[in-house]
């Protein structure tokens, strides 16, 4: 395929002709700075214990906050002092803007993918901040959702 949902294309309606442009990467923007999302996941999917990632934007008190969700590899629980080396070695190896505010523990498969294997940021954060998710059909793991939507109401609270 040419073409998967998370991609940047236009369709110019004049010529029919379309423009990729590539990946539409998940930027957040705490205090206004900006950081992809891929300098945090090759710093801690480095991690042993830590199988998988995602992160989000979350709008709360007119700033956005870093919410991490980590998929644990087998035989590892998220406790208080995996969540410090995970903010260590964030604040050691980027900066401690990239230091996420909240960290939570995914289910297994809980981290959502496309087809072509690309992570689903936005989806995610769709979620969070109460809005509707168009095409669940495009994700590979369409259930990893649910994790998300029953996370909404929490997250609000912490």
């Amino acid at each position: 395929n040419v073409w998967r949902h998370g991609d940047y294309i236009v369709i110019h309606s004049d010529t029919g002709g379309i423009t990729f442009w590539g990946r539409s990467d998940a930027v957040l923007k705490p205090s206004g700075v900006r950081i992809g999302t891929a300098e945090i996941y090759n710093v801690v999917e480095q991690i042993s214990e830590i199988a998988d990632s995602l992160v989000i934007g979350q709008k709360i008190s007119g700033d956005i906050r870093i919410v991490m969700f980590v998929l644990l590899n087998e035989g590892y629980e998220l406790t208080d002092e995996l969540k410090d080396k995970i903010r260590k070695t964030l604040r050691e190896k980027t900066s401690p803007r990239h230091v996420p505010k909240l960290i939570i523990q995914a289910p297994p498969d809980g981290i959502p993918y496309t087809f072509s294997n690309k992570k689903v940021e936005i989806a995610v954060s769709k979620i969070i901040h109460g809005m509707a998710i168009a095409n669940r059909g495009a994700l590979r793991n369409p259930e990893s959702l649910d994790f998300y939507e029953k996370m909404k109401e929490e997250l609000e609270k912490l």
